[in-house]
Order: structure tokens, then sequence, then C-alpha cells
């Protein structure tokens, strides 16, 4: 089992930022992906950023492509969104999320497979 914990969520007025954190333990050696994904009320929870874990590679949902930057480090088994320019659009409960498998196009909730309890953002206008 993977267990994932979640730091770094607030309250914010639009155009600030927040790094979010997210820290890995347990059986961590299979994990091939870490990713953020983002919950508002009453949508959906989805896809943020994600990272290859080995590799560095990194992905991004296109409304936070270059103000979300994803990055992580293997040795403190940590991941980290540096949140920027927050909008109130941006307010939701942001989950960490761990994948075995290798990265997939357009990544739904259902393809990862260990998932943190989520820290909250709001952003006031």
């Amino acid at each position: 089992q993977v267990q994932l914990v979640e730091s770094g969520g607030g309250l914010v007025q639009a155009g600030d930022s927040l790094r979010l954190s997210c820290a890995a333990s347990g059986h961590t050696w299979g994990i091939s992906v870490m990713g953020w994904f983002r919950q508002a009320p009453g949508k959906e929870r989805e896809f943020v950023a994600g990272i290859r874990w080995s590799a560095g590679e990194t992905y991004y949902e296109d409304s936070v492509k270059g103000r979300f930057p994803i990055s992580g480090d293997i040795a403190q088994e940590r991941v980290f969104l540096e949140t920027s320019n927050l909008k109130p659009e941006d307010t939701a409960v942001y989950y960490c999320a761990a994948r075995r498998a290798p990265m997939v196009p357009k990544p739904t909730p259902s393809v990862f497979d260990y998932w943190g309890q989520g820290t909250q953002v709001t952003v006031s206008s």
C-alpha cells in the first residue's frame, strides 16, 4: 500500500500563489506516475497535472498549463504543485494521486491507484 498526505492549501486572494505538497510513504517503489487532481463543489474530479516519477516528464490540463508547474523529489518522496495567479475558479479540494502503470492521455481518476485525503484551496475575488 501507498499512503499520500497533502498539505499547503488555504484561503487566498485572486492572483496569489500556494505551494501544495504531497508526501508519499509505504510501498512507493512501484510508483510510475504521481499526479494532482481537483474537485470543485458540484463538479467531477478533474486531472490537473502529473509527473513521471523516474524521468520527470510532466503533463498538464490546459487551463493550468504555465500556472501550476509540477515537480517531484524522489529522494524525499514528495511531489509539489506550485499554483500561481490563482483565480476563483481554481477553488477546489486538491488531491494527490499515484499510479503504478505508465501515464495515459487525459487521465481520469479511475486510472490512479492511490489517493490522499485532499487539501482545500479557496480563492476569493
